[in-house]
């Protein structure tokens, strides 16, 4: 089962983390929280990882419209959209399905929510890499 929108593309891993950064902006997103999991691993465990990153998005006007229609929903947010060093050394960029995440509370008042989301994160990762 599918969970996430995915992209993979080629360029340096810090300008892809920026880029999608950007991109989620350009969409309405603010990043909550960027947690570096290579460097956390590193210093937790002192062990080697490779680049990942979680940023933790969040669309207000979205998050707002949805909390008010299920406010235990504050449980699934922010959404998550990761930035990672694949095993062939491109970068990839996945999104959480906002469809298959919403999908869990079974209140069909969501699904346009849901809808916008997710169509808002095809547009963040066909920017990705342009």
């Amino acid at each position: 089962m599918m969970y996430t929108i995915d992209r993979t593309v080629s360029g340096d891993f810090g300008d892809i983390v920026e880029e999608t950064i950007t991109a989620l902006e350009d969409e309405g997103f603010g990043v909550l929280c960027d947690i570096d999991v290579q460097a956390t691993l590193e210093q937790k465990l002192d062990t080697d990882f490779r680049q990942y990153r979680i940023l933790g998005a969040c669309n207000p006007n979205q998050a707002h419209n949805a909390l008010q229609d299920e406010l235990l929903l504050g449980a699934l947010l922010p959404c998550n959209v990761i930035v990672y060093e694949t095993d062939d050394g491109e970068v990839g960029v996945s999104a959480v399905d906002p469809k298959r995440l919403i999908g869990i509370t079974d209140n069909d008042a969501l699904d346009d929510v849901a809808t916008d989301v997710h169509q808002s994160f095809e547009r963040v990762l066909a920017k990705i890499g342009d």
